[in-house]
């Protein structure tokens, strides 16, 4: 029996399929379908018995793609790292059109890099806490710009941790230009807003959050528990 190998060129509406021998390296199918999981299963199915690899890169779509071949008994899925596969460039085809096809020979050739398969059901969790850090960002943004435009334009320095407590009457205190105050007044607005609904967003994850069996004999200080913080 052969034993085939696939590559899947991911894209935003489409994927390339690419479908190689092991040995002779030989192509048996190519083409693109649209990213409707019923169609690239259809266009696999003649092969199905003979797969011994799958490689799909990892791109922001790759969920639903790497979920429904797992599903549908590809159990030699591979998640390609685009940012460590660069290495490999030398031998990739000239054609970006056979980019399934270069996937595919880096798995034969064992070389591909690989990015992990994060379980199915972990990543809802994941995705939140990474809404989270996106949160997080923007309200540090919001504070450093509010620090900033103080000391613009009045000389005074203010720590983090006293930008972080000032409310509008403060706020007040500092500005005379209405305008500044408006902008001040925004900034103060955004900051509480997105701390609610990042407070929101951990108390979810508490709810939820398992210490995994082999971490439990590494005990963590009160300081570095809530760090994460």
């Amino acid at each position: 029996m052969r034993e085939l190998y696939v590559g899947l060129d991911l894209h935003s509406s489409n994927t390339y399929i690419g479908i190689m021998e092991g040995e002779p390296k030989r192509r048996v199918y190519q083409n693109r379908h649209r990213n409707d999981l019923r169609e690239i299963l259809q266009a696999l199915e003649p092969y199905h018995d003979e797969v011994k690899g799958i490689v799909v890169e990892s791109t922001y779509n790759w969920y639903w793609l790497v979920d429904g071949l797992m599903d549908a008994g590809y159990d030699c899925v591979h998640l390609a790292n685009p940012a460590a596969i660069k290495q490999y460039e030398g031998i990739k085809y000239t054609d970006d059109r056979h980019d399934a096809f270069w996937l595919a020979h880096l798995l034969i050739l064992g070389i591909l890099p690989e990015g992990y398969i994060y379980p199915k059901e972990d990543r809802p969790v994941r995705d939140l806490l990474r809404k989270r850090a996106f949160l997080m960002r923007h309200r540090t943004a919001n504070i450093l710009s509010r620090q900033s435009m103080i000391e613009r334009n009045t000389g005074l320095r203010i720590a983090g941790a006293g930008i972080k407590k000032l409310c509008t009457d403060d706020l007040r205190k500092i500005f005379t230009d209405e305008h500044l105050l408006f902008s001040g007044k925004m900034s103060t607005h955004i900051v509480d807003v997105l701390s609610h609904h990042i407070t929101s967003i951990e108390k979810a994850v508490r709810k939820v959050l398992k210490i995994r069996p082999g971490l439990r004999s590494c005990s963590l200080s009160p300081a570095l528990e809530t760090s994460w913080r």
